[in-house]
């Protein structure tokens, strides 16, 4: 949390409405004594969002979504916690009084270190005399200074003067090879990049992870060079020009997602700012959990060849699996969204994505590649993939309009594709049965019953008190962890609320299971009869685990007497549960 004492925390979040904090985001409308709006934290077409006045937390009654002012605006605006709480502060107008720290902890400070001193000497390198030939290439490129300083390109210089340079700071060898800024043959060591252009990779966060290098001298080659896959850089997990991309995205509620790390840079030079490149032509499931952070519409804008033709496909289709809101440019002419740019101008490619199709309009076109829709053998190839790839969606007025269309534009019943477009999603929907099993375990009547005496407990300290006196003990390690960080929070507070509490959780290790418990509960009413029900219950299943393991005991004992005391033990444990476990 660093630094801030839960006390200031409190009095920060108690300063602030959350319902004045929320609308400023998005609008709210008061119904009764609540306030409700479209939950931005999926794909919400009427207010599902919840946002009480009265204890400072909103709920999304579809997605389960839950918090207090801190983590609204943690998760709308894309920040770590303690980034969010100097935004609520400077909102009510708090100065935080202890210092924080924003340094994230990680385990590769020195990694982390080094490769921001080599993107330092890079950029050095460029501003010499050896990188007046490279910044003369730049220019001709159209990348001028303020894109150059703004991506923090750089240069390489030859004769392995990174690695003379690293040597002199004493950095080991292994690391350097590690990170792939060094290579080794036959026992010496050379640098991986010389003579490039160098363009750095940053993670999801802002660290230089690695770099792509660029030749530009005719008789270099390969064209681009990318660091390796490292312990720092995974490509899979990132997104170029995210960290810079997230303030605009902001502001556009677009991201628009290229190719290569160079359309990127063009795109931002001409001031369009928010755009992200995958660096190839998939899309990972971190990938696309960082896109959904954002809460932005998804313009997919990739390369003008087959190849990004059937990558647009692909993760189109993927976008669309994980219910992402998106839409399809198809530039045409040029290569890439780079010479797009370079030949068209800013003016025509914000025409280009103002008119981004939908991405089934986009499966229109790409079925009919490669077929002659004149031979009835291609046109019903045409007819089955159009209705295969309708039956993952979820929109009926789309799936509507699209068989009127294909009816109309074919001469086809309407009917017979309807009929058929009902048995794939049949399939389906067996095929969705089939795999239930596998999918994650639905949770015991026990764990329902253990969450939600936790839940009465976050709201008051009467719920903590009852479940001391009348309980005093869950089973299970997990809900008994959650219990005594509670009873540990009421023994130092000597009172809680909902909302103060989430506040606390956020610097616990078990964040994510008290949120998960705050989530998927509904309960809004409380009582102590609610709370004294749920315990009896509780404890009745309790005596009745108890039972069940006396009876495997009667049966594996073989002395006659000893059966007879647990049998005994059974009978006193019934009349407790008869009496109500009092």
């Amino acid at each position: 949390m660093a630094f801030i004492s839960q006390e200031e925390l409190n009095h920060i979040r108690n300063s602030a409405s959350i319902v004045d904090v929320i609308s400023s985001y998005l609008p709210l409308t008061q119904k009764g004594k609540n306030y409700f709006g479209v939950c931005p934290f999926h794909e919400d077409h009427s207010p599902s969002m919840s946002v009480s006045s009265e204890k400072q937390i909103y709920k999304c009654f579809s997605c389960g979504a839950t918090g207090n002012v801190f983590t609204f605006v943690e998760n709308f605006l894309n920040v770590s916690f303690i980034e969010a709480v100097e935004i609520v502060a400077r909102q009510v107008g708090i100065s935080i009084q202890t210092p924080i720290d924003h340094k994230k902890s990680t385990p590769y400070q020195e990694e982390y270190a080094l490769m921001d001193f080599v993107l330092k000497l890079f950029q050095n390198n460029l501003n010499t005399e050896a990188g007046v030939e490279a910044i003369h290439y730049l220019k001709k490129r159209n990348l001028l200074e303020e894109t150059r300083k703004e991506f923090c390109i750089g240069l390489s210089l030859e004769n392995n003067v990174l690695y003379s340079i690293l040597k002199k700071k004493d950095y080991k060898e292994k690391m350097l090879v590690d990170l792939g800024l060094i290579q080794e043959k036959n026992g010496q060591y050379y640098d991986v990049f010389r003579n490039r252009i160098m363009f750095p990779i940053h993670n999801l966060d802002g660290q230089v992870v690695g770099f792509t290098a660029r030749c530009y001298k005719k008789e270099e080659t390969p064209k681009y060079l990318n660091t390796k896959e490292t312990y720092l850089f995974k490509k899979g997990m990132i997104l170029f020009n995210y960290h810079r991309a997230k303030d605009s995205v902001r502001l556009t509620k677009q991201i628009i997602v290229v190719e290569g790390n160079m359309d990127a840079i063009r795109l931002s030079s001409v001031g369009i700012k928010n755009v992200v490149a995958i660096m190839g032509t998939s899309l990972t499931k971190e990938q696309i959990n960082a896109l959904k952070k954002l809460h932005a519409k998804v313009i997919l804008m990739l390369d003008n060849d087959q190849a990004g033709e059937t990558a647009t496909y692909a993760i189109g289709s993927l976008l669309e699996e994980n219910h992402l809101d998106f839409s399809v440019v198809r530039l045409s002419g040029e290569k890439d969204p780079d010479e797009y740019i370079i030949k068209n101008g800013k003016e025509a490619m914000l025409d280009a994505i103002k008119n981004a199709i939908s991405f089934m309009d986009f499966k229109l076109k790409y079925f009919k590649q490669n077929k002659n829709l004149n031979e009835a053998s291609d046109l019903a190839e045409y007819i089955k993939a159009v209705l295969n790839s309708l039956k993952n969606n979820d929109d009926e007025i789309l799936k509507e309009i699209t068989l009127q269309k294909l009816s109309n534009d074919y001469n086809i019943s309407y009917a017979i594709l309807k009929e058929q477009l009902g048995e794939n999603e049949k399939k389906k929907e067996k095929k969705y049965e089939a795999s239930k099993p596998i999918v994650k375990e639905s949770k015991t009547s026990y764990d329902r019953i253990c969450e939600k005496i936790l839940y009465y407990m976050m709201h008051q300290k009467n719920f903590v008190k009852l479940y001391q006196t009348k309980l005093g003990i869950f089973p299970t390690k997990k809900y008994r962890s959650i219990a005594n960080e509670i009873l540990y929070y009421v023994e130092t507070h000597k009172t809680i609320n909902l909302a103060d509490f989430i506040t606390y959780a956020e610097n616990t290790n078990l964040k994510e299971e008290i949120m998960d418990i705050i989530n998927n509960e509904r309960e809004e009413e409380f009582s102590e009869e609610g709370m004294l029900e749920l315990l009896g219950v509780m404890k009745r299943k309790i005596k009745q685990e108890e039972i069940l393991k006396i009876k495997k005991e009667i049966q594996q004992e073989m002395d006659v007497n000893k059966k007879v005391e647990l049998l005994e033990k059974i009978a006193e444990i019934k009349m407790d549960i008869e009496e109500g476990c009092e």
